[in-house]
């Protein structure tokens, strides 16, 4: 039934109204709101009343597969949808781009409910503690948890303020022990109401946990014997704390022998670390309080990390402070310490902090100028800063642009793309100067060096060859002439010495 109604709603939807232009065409996605269960899948319709449009689609960071298409729609699944987004559709008419959005909002029922009752044994006068909590449930803004003795409400809280960024709900009371709380049932129920969505109600109660009030205990001994020797074993369990007493009581026959024997009982839970607002806005001034449990006794010393004081033994410790973006994530620790018969004993807890803050595009992780080579496989680089975390997209010539998608850089990829981060919080625009350089205007200058080097070096070489032969030449003229010089004085000798042997000298 669902299935012929969406077709009927895309075959209406593509019926052009009278008078319909390229200038008035629409762009409607079905569902117009879309209420997911985690990790399921949803089934969108984007269609136009344009006659004949261009380019379209969607643009979301779901994992997405067209499964059909029409003149006038396209039909997609997102799959495995485990987050609240906004899923953009688009279509182009006569080159004007319209889009429209559909916010998807996934639901998590609480399937889980889980109440704690410490100590299940008490003590009458004292305290005890019933908490109540969901490990995981969305969107939490709808939830309602109710704590239960029997069918009276103790407390009752819905979870608006920790909406924003939370997905765990916890209620806690703490309680003082009563004759008539003894065999009492203590049991939680919770209620997330989807009819603001449009969906239904879903509902889950805890296990039912039972009090026990005691005071003195005659305690049921398992007794052995082993010859003339008889043993008495029994498990007790303190329902009060400080310097207490055992006895063993034994009789035979008219006789009786009694031994005590002193026990010293103390509680010591972990402390409890309270921050007034756990998902405060950036810029609210709020509380930390490092307390000891109403059970711990004797009185702990606290301390509570980043204190400017050290309180005095079972004062609570605390600070205040103006929450920045920069406290985002911060941990707080409550530590306790008490020393028992001689021992130091030391407990901690710890709680962190969330700061929403509106989204940031700063230019270390967004610059606003950005070079790519042409040929290779670029992205856009722009990281939004934001708590929660914000969703970006990007837009070039007016159509959005795959930021997660590498495009192979041409001379077209030059211009000004104007990419906006978005949250629960506002939104936050800038515009990126992409260049497109080749890899001739990067290397000319290298080239143009290289030929320089090259011509001086070539001219060096010719002037050192021209210039070296004159060199040797020179260097060697002298010593060629020298000999020439002897050889001719040899000669010069020889015609003397022949002209004197024919005269007869």
């Amino acid at each position: 039934m669902e299935m012929l109604l969406f077709h009927v709603w895309a075959l209406l939807a593509l019926i052009p109204f009278p008078g319909a232009t390229e200038d008035t065409f629409e762009v409607s996605v079905w569902p117009d709101q879309a209420l997911v269960k985690l990790g399921q899948s949803l089934m969108v319709n984007c269609s136009t009343t344009c006659p004949d449009p261009g380019p379209s689609g969607i643009e979301t960071l779901l994992k997405k597969t067209q499964v059909d298409k029409g003149p006038q729609w396209k039909e997609f699944l997102l799959e495995d949808v485990t987050e609240n987004s906004i899923l953009q559709c688009f279509f182009s008419c006569a080159g004007i781009q319209k889009d429209t959005s559909l916010g998807i909002t996934v639901y998590q029922p609480p399937e889980q409910v889980i109440l704690e009752l410490e100590p299940a044994w008490v003590a009458m006068d004292e305290a005890f503690t019933v908490k109540c909590h969901v490990p995981s449930v969305a969107p939490l803004e709808n939830l309602t948890l109710t704590l239960l003795q029997g069918n009276k409400k103790l407390q009752r809280r819905n979870f608006m303020s920790l909406a924003v960024a939370s997905q765990r709900a916890e209620v806690t009371i703490n309680v003082k022990a009563r004759r008539a709380d003894d065999r009492c049932n203590f049991s939680c129920r919770a209620e997330l109401d989807l009819s603001s969505y449009g969906g239904g109600l879903f509902h889950s109660s805890s296990a039912i946990k039972v009090l026990r009030i005691f005071g003195d205990q005659e305690l049921s001994p398992f007794v052995s014997w082993k010859g003339d020797t008889a043993w008495a074993n029994a498990t007790v369990q303190a329902m009060e704390t400080g310097d207490q007493e055992l006895s063993c009581l034994v009789s035979l026959g008219p006789m009786e022998e009694k031994t005590r024997e002193p026990v010293h009982v103390y509680s010591f839970p972990p402390p409890i670390l309270e921050i007034e607002e756990l998902y405060p806005l950036a810029g609210t001034d709020i509380n930390v309080t490092c307390s000891g449990h109403v059970l711990t006794s004797p009185s702990p010393t606290l301390w509570l990390k980043g204190a400017p004081d050290l309180p005095a033994p079972g004062e609570p410790a605390w600070l205040s402070l103006t929450t920045r973006e920069e406290d985002n994530g911060r941990n707080f620790s409550c530590e306790a310490s008490m020393e028992v018969q001689g021992q130091q004993l030391i407990k901690t807890t710890a709680v962190q902090l969330h700061v929403l803050y509106k989204p940031r595009l700063e230019e270390s992780d967004c610059p606003g100028n950005q070079t790519w080579v042409k040929g290779a496989e670029q992205m856009l680089v722009c990281v939004p800063k934001g708590n929660p975390t914000p969703a970006l997209v990007c837009t070039w010539n007016g159509v959005i642009f795959h930021l997660e998608v590498p495009q192979k850089a041409t001379q077209n990829h030059t211009g000004t793309y104007c990419c906006t981060a978005t949250n629960q919080l506002g939104s936050v625009s800038k515009d990126i100067a992409v260049i497109v350089q080749g890899l001739d205007e990067g290397i000319s200058s290298t080239i143009f060096v290289i030929i320089v080097a090259l011509g001086v070096g070539v001219t060096a070489i010719a002037l050192y060859l021209n210039y070296r032969p004159c060199k040797i030449e020179r260097r060697k003229l002298p010593y060629r002439q020298k000999e020439k010089n002897k050889e001719q004085e040899s000669q010069f000798a020889v015609q003397q010495a022949e002209k004197c042997n024919a005269h007869n000298c």
